[in-house]
């Protein structure tokens, strides 16, 4: 399982549990903000001046561990 930068948050944090920790890690700590549910992950990090492909890269990591 892997995921893109066009996925949208609230996709992201059903998809595993591990996803949101880091996701607040990176400093995204409105995920249970309604607005936040349909933004794209790439519109979050330019949002909170994440780098997308960076973020993408460790999630895809972390998932391809489990």
């Amino acid at each position: 399982m892997q995921i893109s930068k066009d996925m949208l948050i609230g996709a992201l944090i059903q998809m595993d549990d591990c996803i949101a920790p880091i996701l607040m890690r990176a400093g995204m700590h409105c995920l249970g903000c309604p607005a936040s549910q349909g933004e794209s992950l790439e519109e979050a990090c330019m949002v909170h001046g994440i780098d997308c492909e960076t973020l993408v890269n460790q999630i895809n990591e972390v998932l391809a561990d489990r």
